[in-house]
């Protein structure tokens, strides 16, 4: 039951103390001072969560033992490991304490359309996220910003706006990986590097010049000094990112210690500084992904330095994801030769239906967002790839009290001001019911043996969320068509120019970090070492 008394309401005996008829000023005076403890005392303990109480048709309550905090260390150290935990004491339905905050999670894929597809009146996913943008990127969120971000990843990420994108990231994948390719009739030295640090310094440089645009070029031989100045700023810019990326996930906690906080606050001055609307405009071949958002922002009378705040949110978003998932599939590809096989035959193929050759002094293939339409033994690999790697929490914020139906049935009140959350790659990525096997990498998991799409199913009936790496319902990810053609294309140019392979080829895959559970692709705990070669 909710605590609902008055603090007037409680006798005077719950001070240990009896009302005297005749109170001296001094006698009057303590028992105010010990009143004003009292109420002290019980208000911290209501803030703390201690008088809070599970109420017959809501979910199992489970607070922990320590007040506030709750399950906030348990959470912090293994969020998976925690979730799981709590749905074998509970069940699929549960509700937890968190750092103050009290979490529904909902372990059962069949009730998550309840969840996603619920009105924003109700269920609000931007409360959450505007609380976390401010913190980890400094930007105070306009009125209009989801509505903004989701009419031009409309408009330039997705249909005739990808043709376009696609074709600005093959055009600097092909800068950063052949700049220095020669005749391609010389013999080539194999060239060593950790395939993490490789992948992800190749494809955010590449997402990165092709959103945010190139070093001009005009005048005779300003062309190569434009492309020099793209790879020289391109790699400064990476690693300065990297750097913020190992904190990130302290930060968006709010635990960092005060050295590191004070460099997160350099990173991000430095961000807002290089992504500045001034400079960009000084670029060619910037994005209308970017332009766009950018004048809709000065229409919207946003302020310059809030908005230079909003390019390096953009650059994060785009591309704080799709270096690490390219590691993740050019490792598994390695490790599994049959999986390789597979994929580097379809490329061919491909390539072949294209009318496109690779051969010793011809220019590099051009690989179009049509040609990455005509893959589904690549798209079910990365399909896979992200079902193991990817792991975002979905959270939205409770803005009334309402029932929620499951899908066997049973209802629940959600409490307002209470948040609920999916965990998709515990409740369903890594189900062995959904996935045999889930722990192993089976690159046509997702495809039949006719090449189509398969069909996943639970206790006999058909899931529609089965592998959720971009979220659901209106905070999906509006820029993942991108992404995926970011990491394919990669992956093609890799397999067709390149010979790979693994410096001790019977490492094991490297472990999760578990510390970045909750913030979309995983990142490992060490790197591997690979070679690498070009062939023509």
């Amino acid at each position: 039951m909710v605590y609902k008394h008055s603090i007037a309401a409680f006798p005077l005996s719950l001070a240990g103390i009896s009302a005297p008829v005749h109170s001296s000023p001094t006698m009057a005076f303590w028992v105010t001072v010990l009143w004003a403890l009292l109420a002290t005392v019980l208000g911290g303990l209501y803030l703390l969560g201690a008088f809070r109480r599970r109420r017959p048709t809501e979910p199992p309550l489970d607070k922990g033992h320590i007040p506030w905090l709750g399950y906030a260390l348990d959470f912090r150290k293994n969020s998976a490991e925690f979730l799981k935990k709590m749905q074998r004491r509970h069940g699929d339905i549960f509700t937890v304490l968190i750092g103050g905050y009290y979490f529904t999670f909902v372990m059962d894929p069949f009730s998550f359309g309840a969840i996603v597809k619920s009105s924003r009146t109700k269920l609000d996913f931007e409360k959450f996220a505007i609380e976390l943008v401010a913190r980890v990127f400094g930007y105070h969120q306009c009125e209009n910003n989801h509505k903004i971000l989701q009419l031009t990843s409309t408009k330039h990420l997705m249909g005739d706006g990808l043709v376009v994108m696609t074709q600005a990231m093959m055009e600097n994948l092909e800068t950063l990986l052949f700049h220095n390719r020669g005749s391609g009739e010389e013999e080539r030295p194999w060239q060593q590097d950790g395939l993490f640090h490789y992948s992800y310094n190749m494809v955010f440089r590449a997402g990165y010049l092709a959103l945010f645009g190139n070093e001009p070029g005009k005048g005779p031989h300003s062309e190569e000094k434009a492309q020099e100045l793209d790879l020289r700023q391109s790699e400064e810019l990476f690693n300065e990112f990297r750097k913020y990326d190992r904190l990130f996930p302290r930060l968006a906690y709010a635990v960092l210690p005060p050295r590191e906080k004070m460099e997160a606050e350099r990173l991000k001055r430095l961000f807002w500084q290089v992504l500045s609307v001034k400079n960009s405009r000084q670029k060619d071949n910037i994005s209308g992904w970017v332009s766009d958002q950018e004048q809709f922002l000065v229409e919207a009378g946003v302020p310059e330095y809030m908005r230079d705040r909003y390019m390096f949110l953009l650059l994060w978003a785009a591309q704080g994801n799709t270096g690490p998932s390219s590691f993740w599939i050019l490792l598994y590809l390695m490790k599994h030769p049959e999986a390789m096989q597979a994929v580097k035959e379809e490329v061919d193929q491909v390539l072949r239906e294209a009318g496109q050759e690779v051969k010793p002094g011809c220019p590099v293939v051009n690989v179009t967002r049509d040609m990455l339409m005509k893959t589904p033994v690549l798209d079910s690999a990365v399909e896979e790839t992200l079902r193991l790697t990817s792991a975002p929490i979905l959270i939205r914020a409770v803005l009334e009290d309402l029932n929620l139906k499951m899908a066997n049935g049973r209802e629940y009140t959600l409490r307002k001001g209470d948040r609920v959350a999916l965990f998709p790659h515990v409740a369903v990525q890594m189900d062995p019911e959904v996935h045999p096997e889930p722990h192993s990498f089976k690159y046509d998991r997702f495809l039949n043996q006719d090449g189509t799409k398969k069909d996943f199913y639970k206790n006999g009936k058909k899931l529609k969320y089965f592998n959720m790496p971009w979220g659901a319902g209106t905070s999906i990810c509006p820029g993942r068509f991108f992404a995926v053609n970011e990491i394919k294309l990669f992956v093609f140019l890799m397999l067709t120019y390149y010979d790979l392979k693994l410096v001790n080829e019977k490492e094991e895959i490297p472990p999760i970090d578990v510390s970045r559970w909750g913030f979309g692709s995983m990142q490992p705990t060490r790197d591997v070492q690979f070679k690498y070669r070009l062939r023509i």
